[in-house]
């Protein structure tokens, strides 16, 4: 039976569609009375398993999870050994540089040398910032990253933004995009080369409905 990790949160309601467009009923995770962290579909071909975000990739690595769905920016950030099989089209955001519309700066360059950059991005900001030749502090925030510049704690933030509603609501701007992020499809890799529960066909069952909703796009 194979095993579908899947993300708590906005990625879940577009994740379960696609997963009912190719024959899979999770649907019972969306009840807000479940409690369920694991549930087979009605027809028992398939189970999911409902997790943060950040474990989809660790379940999938390890091979609990013979299939997930998880955002780009986990796979940049956490990096595991998993097979990358589709842009699914869907969950679309970008991670960014981030400073209070007070502030002077307005490009990444501009930023204070040894300055700080909160985020929990840890891995993308510290590579980007490598990249631009730029020595910042990196301080962890895991929860209201936007808190860093309001408080004085940080000149900057790395974080993901959607529509930018949440930054403007609190004073703050992007200044610079470090890339687009959307849903991907991974699989387990030594699963997906020996075709596990017929992976193959399902995956490419998936790939056909990404496709067709970018060409609608």
């Amino acid at each position: 039976m194979i095993t579908v990790a899947l993300p708590k949160g906005a990625l879940l309601k577009d994740s379960i569609r696609l997963l009912q467009a190719v024959g899979l009923d999770f649907s019972a995770f969306l009840d807000s009375t479940n409690r369920q962290l694991q549930i087979q579909d009605p027809h028992s071909s398939a189970k999911a398993l409902l997790v943060r975000a950040q474990d989809v990739p660790v379940y999938v690595e390890y091979g609990q999870a013979q299939l997930g769905i998880v955002g780009y920016d986990v796979l940049r950030e956490k990096q595991p050994q998993v097979a990358h099989l589709a842009d699914l089209e869907f969950g679309q955001c970008r991670l960014s540089v981030a400073v209070k519309q007070s502030s002077p700066y307005r490009s990444a360059l501009e930023l204070p040398p040894h300055g700080r950059v909160a985020s929990k991005f840890v891995r993308c900001a510290r590579e980007y910032f490598h990249n631009l030749d730029l020595p910042v502090e990196i301080v962890p925030l895991y929860g209201s990253v936007e808190l860093g510049p309001i408080t004085g704690m940080s000149e900057a933030i790395v974080d993901l933004v959607s529509t930018g509603r949440t930054l403007q609501e609190n004073g703050l701007v992007e200044i610079e995009e470090l890339f687009t992020s959307s849903a991907r499809l991974i699989a387990h890799p030594l699963s997906y080369r020996l075709n596990t529960g017929n992976l193959s066909s399902l995956v490419a069952k998936m790939r056909d409905i990404a496709a067709l909703a970018k060409v609608g796009s």
